[in-house]
């Protein structure tokens, strides 16, 4: 027997991250893809948002102070994914990562979404992408949601950058 499915109105709030190294966090995070800090607790953590929100992202050095990442195929988070509100907003995003010269791991048209993807200074995976509307998802004949994983035409993204 299933158990009923959660209520629908039910989102991820926030990530947390182990950092080896603050500033170099915050560099990256607000520097260059224009988080604000909120708050700070002391030396060890900082926490961070867009639009005057509590924090999206907390950023901590407890146990991981001068760390090194993961290493690969090892479990643990895959990526964060940060929601841009429409293209524009997605393009200044990617304008901004050209600016400071972050290497961008791959783009993706998934037909329900648009999505750069990229590390940050720790190796953590980070996917910066807008939804289309619903109105606009692709669908089987069946009815089924057919997501694609199309390459992301980032030459016209730039294109509409603000």
């Amino acid at each position: 027997m299933n158990p009923p499915p959660i209520d629908p109105r039910t989102t991820i709030g926030h990530v947390h991250l182990k950092v080896a190294d603050i500033g170099r966090s915050l560099a990256f995070y607000c520097g260059i893809l224009g988080f604000q800090v909120t708050q700070r607790h002391g030396k060890g953590a900082a926490f961070i948002a867009a639009g005057g929100y509590h924090h999206h992202i907390g950023l901590n050095t407890w146990q991981s102070l001068n760390g090194q990442p993961p290493p690969p195929r090892a479990t643990g988070l895959f990526h964060l994914a940060v929601l841009y509100p429409d293209r524009p907003s997605l393009a200044d995003a990617l304008r901004r990562l050209v600016n400071a010269g972050v290497q961008i791991d791959g783009a993706s048209d998934h037909g329900v979404s648009e999505a750069i993807y990229l590390r940050d200074p720790d190796e953590n995976g980070v996917e910066l992408y807008r939804d289309r509307p619903r109105g606009e998802w692709p669908f089987t004949p069946d009815g089924e949601l057919a997501m694609d994983n199309r390459p992301l035409d980032l030459r016209a993204l730039l294109a509409e950058a603000r």
